[in-house]
């Protein structure tokens, strides 16, 4: 009887220790997907993740394409957020320059971050960026504007590409938060590209 309880007792501690094992698992796996995901897609432009590209090569193509330019921001944060241009042609392989101007209109200093992507998804692995206010952390004074500058360029292998060649139309989202956190609480970081440049202040 007490060899059987025994017997009993070991076994139980086995399948706690076994589950216990599988709980941390568990949570280390749902830690590491948010970057894995987030690496994945910055490496192949899965979901509009936008490219971190060189230099744009110039243009090399008889194919213009309009990027159209959207902003907004999260709840919460009390700035006026909007794009300088509605929309620009631009030529595959040149280099386009677009602007955003954001404006604190509270009484108090407030600090944002930005996310970005593009859409349609598919041309994610074709948008290339040079600059970019992305992930820099921007904190306006009551009644402060700041004007920031987007540098980018299409690659023409979009014209290699059977499912994206008919594209003739990209929009550049822009969306401002006041922290990552709320942003990756939004589902924002898994298609947003990673930093280059920095905004200017006016």
């Amino acid at each position: 009887m007490a060899e059987a309880a025994a017997t009993l007792a070991r076994r139980n501690r086995r399948t706690l220790f076994g589950a216990m094992g599988f709980v941390a698992f568990m949570v280390g796996v749902s830690f590491a997907a948010v970057p894995l995901y987030d690496l994945f897609c910055r490496a192949t432009g899965y979901g509009g993740t936008p490219m971190l590209g060189s230099a744009a090569p110039g243009a090399m193509a008889n194919t213009t394409i309009n990027i159209r330019f959207v902003a907004s921001t999260s709840p919460g944060l009390p700035w006026h957020f909007v794009p300088q241009q509605v929309s620009m042609p631009l030529a595959l392989g040149e280099e386009g320059v677009a602007f955003y101007t954001a404006r604190n209109d509270s009484a108090a200093p407030v600090t944002g971050i930005s996310t970005y992507n593009v859409t349609p998804d598919i041309v994610g692995r074709y948008f290339h960026k040079t600059a970019c206010f992305c992930f820099t952390e921007q904190t306006l004074q009551p009644g402060q504007s700041v004007d920031m500058p987007l540098a980018f360029w299409v690659d023409p292998k979009i014209l290699d590409d059977a499912q994206a060649r008919a594209v003739r139309n990209i929009t550049v989202s822009y969306t401002f938060f006041r922290s990552l956190a709320d942003a990756e609480r939004a589902g924002a970081l898994a298609s947003a590209g990673v930093h280059i440049g920095a905004g200017t202040t006016r």
